[in-house]
């Protein structure tokens, strides 16, 4: 198993990068950095390419929307280049509100826009002629206004023949499709012990129709890390989280967050929780989120349990622990959970 962070970078990219040198040094595996509406990741992706050595460096996530399916390959390409083969692509359909809102774009076809996208990267990667009608149009056709486009393919010479590309999914046809095609897994609010009767049947299902050759899916979940006898106190941090994903990140029944934390089965805690948020009373939203939830997805406690805790994680098929140290020595904590991976 290895061992990822967040990268946190909502205030300063370079400070939060050079946070990651350090981690790095104490024997971090991979970073992923987000991309919102904030600073865009790939620059800060390659920024980290400069400062680091070893570790991976993912994006998570790429939204398919608001880059073309080409861009995103050419992107790709140019971080794994840059990092000497570093790179990971973590790709999702965000969410209606990020991508009509900020991007200006219809939230339409997210499962057959995501899968496009990665046939589309590998088929660029591999240097072939892109002649291509989808949903994406490569050359633009005639009958649509196209003039003087032609099938083209990439101009260099990509640092791997494929990138690992993860998908970032939750409902069951998306599940469904990321175990078929992608080659990570990017959960959110992943529970271990719930994650089976949730996502069981969809794993199967897609990993029935995936290439053998492609190897075993990979998953990075997880979230807050503290380890210390007061530590489950650190839980309580990850509340602000839970509510603003479960209450606030969606409408009533467009919530993909509120559906996971239902088929958890916390279904009135999820309903009372969306209520609260989405008529502006964060505090109590918070307040709704039912503790065994905060415990579960995170990784706070006292040594023993929270070792217990990564081989729970591990039982769920997570091979990347992703986490975000809590204490006033993160490497060190890093170092400390590195060494019983």
């Amino acid at each position: 198993m290895k061992i990822a962070t967040p990268l946190q970078y909502a205030d300063n990219p370079r400070s939060a990068a050079e946070e990651v040198v350090k981690l790095e040094a104490a024997g971090l595996d991979a970073v992923w950095v987000a991309e919102a509406y904030g600073f865009d990741s790939p620059t800060v992706m390659g920024y980290i390419a400069a400062r680091t050595e070893r570790m991976l460096i993912g994006a998570g996530i790429l939204n398919v929307y608001s880059r073309t399916p080409a861009l995103i390959a050419q992107t790709g390409a140019g971080l794994d280049v840059l990092s000497e083969g570093r790179a990971l692509l973590g790709l999702g359909a965000s969410g209606p509100q990020v991508v009509e809102g900020w991007h200006g774009k219809a939230y339409d076809k997210p499962l057959g826009r995501t899968r496009e996208t990665v046939e589309l990267c590998r088929r660029i990667w591999r240097r072939e002629v892109i002649d291509h009608h989808g949903i994406t149009d490569m050359p633009f056709p005639a009958e649509k206004g196209g003039k003087l486009g032609k099938p083209l393919k990439f101009l260099n010479r990509p640092q791997r023949p494929e990138i690992p590309l993860y998908i970032a999914s939750l409902g069951p046809a998306n599940v469904r499709m990321t175990a078929e095609i992608a080659d990570g897994w990017l959960p959110h609010l992943f529970v271990p012990e719930k994650a089976k009767q949730v996502w069981g049947e969809a794993l199967e299902e897609g990993t029935a129709r995936r290439d053998p050759e492609r190897g075993p899916l990979e998953i990075s979940a997880g979230t807050l890390l503290a380890v210390g006898e007061d530590a489950a106190a650190v839980r309580e941090h990850v509340r602000p989280l839970i509510a603003l994903y479960i209450g606030g990140m969606g409408a009533k029944g467009k919530n993909f967050y509120n559906d996971v934390a239902r088929a958890y089965g916390y279904e009135e805690a999820a309903e009372k929780v969306q209520d609260l948020y989405l008529a502006g009373k964060k505090r109590e939203a918070e307040a709704a989120v039912p503790a065994e939830f905060c415990e579960l997805v995170s990784l706070c406690g006292p040594e023993g349990y929270v070792r217990e805790r990564i081989e729970a994680f591990r039982e769920a098929g997570v091979t990347m622990l992703n986490v975000t140290p809590v204490g006033p020595d993160p490497a060190k904590l890093i170092e400390k959970v590195k060494g019983w991976l």
